[in-house]
């Protein structure tokens, strides 16, 4: 798997891409898990508590076309490397925000850290989908990855919830301040090893591309990824699982946190078994993905998650396992779901674009800025009805995955070009 037709092997740029799924999820993560904290120190009401992970989200639909084409014209490495260089300073400017006692400096740490998020994406999705060579086998490297993605997005959660402690009361940016050091850290050593690492460059324009275009002698191409229907809905599809994927456990830590009886140790714990069931699940969704179909993992795992989402509505808070309620289990376990729906989509969108895989994935990362939006309606909900009420915006989403599955992805333009 890690060698292409020519027999030249790609595992370390493979093991690369890996890694820097790792750091999306956990600097995403930082982001969610950091709600809890800025409701204490800033008084953040629950839908304000989101805008850390909507500033980061935004910046996916600010940075989305324009990665795309730096991708295009300068290659994976180099937006690798700027995108380190970006991430870095985001965190920084996040911890820097508790002592300067700002909620608009973490807001703004947040968003530049999202610039550095949505160029990892751009770089790793369609880099890891053409080495596995498309098709199912290119999803099943897209879930082995999307594993490490998990990793990363266990570990902040957990960190933030054991360092603020047993109370809300308690939580400030200083005390989660080691997990923005890890996350620098991390950035550091990814910077030296990426600039250290072969990594070929399979969508980069080549030298004559690039003087026909400084020329102003390119030909326009009479159509695009959106001339793609099964991409296009595959855009929208991921514009609601992202907001799936990061409203669940967001709108969850929030509210249990600030439950006496569970309080954000506790809460924190759940919110990363969440991410750790994401990891049981990708590392499934990995090991069949050359069996199984993408469009019947997300047909059958979008379909679970409404249940344990509609079981997590409906049980009594008063039901419990020792502290935990049941309630948050059934959301812990919507990990399971979410896992396989990213790699699946992708898989799905992207199916047969060819030529125009680069520029799909601009726009694709354009619209993850659902995993920001959502997350704020579903809170700013969540303000009047209640937290648990709320999560009727998600299961509405997961209706429109079902949908893209079953109907939505089927490539009706087979008739356009893509060589």
């Amino acid at each position: 798997m890690a060698k292409t037709s020519s027999s030249q092997n790609y595992t370390p740029a493979i093991v690369v891409c890996f890694a820097l799924f790792f750091m999306i999820a956990f600097v995403t993560n930082l982001a969610g898990s950091m709600g809890v904290v800025v409701t204490n120190q800033f008084g953040a009401s629950k839908a304000l508590s989101q805008l850390g992970t909507l500033a980061n989200f935004i910046a996916y639909a600010c940075m989305g076309i324009p990665a795309g084409i730096i991708l295009r014209r300068k290659g994976y490495k180099f937006t690798a490397l700027a995108a380190v260089i970006i991430g870095f300073v985001g965190v920084g400017i996040q911890f820097l925000s508790g002592y300067a006692e700002s909620f608009a400096v973490y807001v703004a740490g947040a968003f530049v850290a999202g610039f550095s998020m949505c160029m990892l994406n751009i770089v790793v999705n369609p880099m890891l989908n053409t080495l596995g060579g498309g098709g199912n086998k290119g999803n099943q490297l897209i879930q082995w990855g999307g594993s490490c993605n998990s990793i990363g997005g266990t570990i902040a959660p957990f960190l933030v919830g054991w360092l603020v402690g047993g109370s809300i009361a308690d939580a400030t940016v200083a005390k989660a301040a080691p997990v923005m050091i890890i996350a620098m850290v991390i950035f550091a050593i990814a910077f030296v090893v990426i600039l250290l690492t072969n990594i070929p460059e399979p969508h980069m324009e080549t030298p004559e591309e690039k003087a026909a275009r400084l020329a102003g002698n390119k030909e326009k191409d009479p159509h695009s990824p959106l001339s793609f229907r099964h991409f296009v809905l595959g855009a929208i599809a991921i514009f609601f699982y992202v907001g799936i994927e990061v409203g669940i456990p967001n709108t969850a830590n929030i509210y249990y946190s600030g439950l006496d009886w569970v309080g954000p140790a506790l809460a924190g714990t759940f919110i990363s078994a969440y991410w750790l069931s994401m990891l049981f699940g990708r590392l499934v969704g990995a090991s069949v993905g050359a069996k199984v179909s993408s469009k019947t993992m997300l047909m059958c795992m979008s379909a679970l998650a409404i249940v344990f989402i509609l079981l997590a509505i409906f049980m009594p808070e008063s039901v419990t396992v020792g502290k935990a309620p049941i309630s948050l289990l059934f959301l812990t376990l919507c990990g399971l779901c979410t896992s396989i729906m990213w790699g699946s989509i992708f898989n799905l969108s992207t199916e047969g674009l060819g030529k125009y895989t680069a520029a799909a994935s601009g726009i694709f990362m354009t619209l993850v800025c659902g995993g920001g939006i959502i997350p704020f309606v579903q809170n700013a909900l969540a303000d009047k009805v209640g937290s648990l009420q709320s999560y009727w915006v998600l299961i509405i989403c997961l209706a429109y995955l079902i949908f893209y599955a079953v109907v939505g992805s089927k490539n009706v333009n087979k008739d356009i070009p893509v060589e």
